[in-house]
């Protein structure tokens, strides 16, 4: 039997690159398209950008995630939180790839895992999942002796800093060493800084032109320097980790799981 899905934001970049994905697969079907309200898309074939029929018209009503098994949400945080809520109320699991989640927005996420099966990652790439296994070596190899610093670009148009990719290695760097990124990431730096603190990691964000998402984590020490870097040159790796991730979902009442769990790098 086929896995149901919903795209969400299904008009976007990220959300054609799913609907795609979903279309080309043979054990999963699309079942809801979502977008934003007064969006043109709305009453439109998900599939006609590419040329056929699903079946399927975008629509804003969320309630219509009632038949689906798993949703993929690439959109905003506001948008995400009122389709999990839909979602968890009707038992349908669901694959988050939005970034700029608060505090307060991860724990409505992390309460909703009580109920439902949810993928939360800031990136859904396998080979950033797999970067991020590797800095865990890195950082405690480390661990004395060098700075870190976290540099990342993006395309124009993203509208959160740092991305939250960048922000999760950071996480994974300072877990590995015992500290908390709260309390040692510096994001900014202008005018007499005075020498850098050795306990801090640092970060720095670049925007411009139709970057998909470069990252290089950079551990300087006297001597040498080790960067371990990750660069993207299209969507479409966000889109093949998330169906993996929806698979990994088909079996799972509830619980909170990221990309580690998914690729079995735990």
């Amino acid at each position: 039997m086929s896995l149901k899905i919903a795209i969400a934001g299904s008009s976007g970049r990220m959300g054609r690159m799913l609907i795609e994905a979903v279309a080309d697969s043979t054990d999963c079907q699309l079942a809801v398209a979502l977008d934003r309200a007064g969006s043109p898309a709305l009453g439109l074939d998900a599939t006609a950008f590419l040329g056929k029929e699903s079946g399927v018209l975008i629509t804003d009503d969320i309630s219509t995630l009632a038949n689906a098994d798993v949703l993929i949400d690439f959109t905003r945080p506001e948008g995400t939180l009122a389709h999990l809520a839909v979602c968890r109320k009707h038992g349908v699991n669901i694959v988050i790839g939005t970034t700029g989640m608060s505090e307060a927005d991860k724990a409505v996420i992390t309460a909703a895992a009580t109920d439902i099966g949810v993928v939360y990652a800031q990136n859904m790439s396998v080979g950033v999942n797999l970067v991020f296994k590797l800095l865990e070596v890195a950082a405690r190899s480390l661990a004395t002796g060098y700075d870190i610093e976290i540099l990342e670009m993006h395309h124009r148009m993203k509208v959160d800093a740092p991305s939250g990719t960048a922000l999760r290695m950071g996480e994974v760097v300072a877990e590995a060493q015992g500290r908390q990124l709260k309390d040692v990431a510096v994001y900014d730096r202008e005018g007499i800084t005075g020498e850098r603190a050795p306990s801090t990691i640092g970060f720095a964000t670049l925007r411009g032109g139709d970057v998909v998402g470069d990252h290089t984590v950079i551990f300087a020490g006297m001597g040498e320097r080790v960067e371990v870097s990750h660069k993207a040159s299209s969507r479409l790796i966000y889109s093949a980790g998330s169906l993996r991730a929806a698979r990994f979902l088909s079996d799972k009442k509830n619980g909170l799981f990221d990309m580690q769990d998914v690729l079995g790098l735990r």
